[in-house]
């Protein structure tokens, strides 16, 4: 098994629709530009495991990197099927690891605030306390 591809989809995943409505205007300007079934499509697809699959079968066609090698090298009697069955498949699986990596991600995404959070209101109390130190 190999991670690269579900690494690479839940960084795709990240950017599209974490990151980029956030870094300013264009990109939001840009969506509101497409037409109503494209933006419909994109709020729908907020589902990781949804667009992970999506994210998947295009990664694999631009990068050949496969979650599950085996599913390269499918039995004869698929026939002419084999390579849509397999890439099909390996999106699925795919799909499946960029969900879990969006949900770590999400779950340490809280105790990082936190953290940082906590280090601000340090850094201030200490920048305060120097100032009234300063002034007496």
């Amino acid at each position: 098994m190999s991670f690269e591809l579900a690494l690479i989809g839940v960084s795709v995943h990240l950017l599209i629709w974490e990151k980029l409505p956030e870094w300013g205007t264009w990109f939001n300007a840009l969506l509101a530009r497409l037409p109503q079934p494209l933006q419909t499509l994109y709020e729908q697809w907020r589902c990781p495991y949804c667009a992970g699959f999506w994210i998947a079968l295009v990664l694999h066609g631009m990068t050949g990197f496969w979650t599950i090698s085996a599913l390269a090298e499918l039995p004869a009697y698929w026939g002419p099927a084999m390579p849509f069955v397999g890439w099909f498949l390996d999106a699925l699986a795919s799909a499946v690891l960029i969900q879990v990596g969006i949900l770590i991600v999400g779950a340490l995404r809280l105790p990082a605030m936190k953290s940082y959070m906590m280090k601000q209101d340090f850094m201030r109390s200490f920048k305060t306390q120097n100032a009234d130190e300063g002034a007496a």
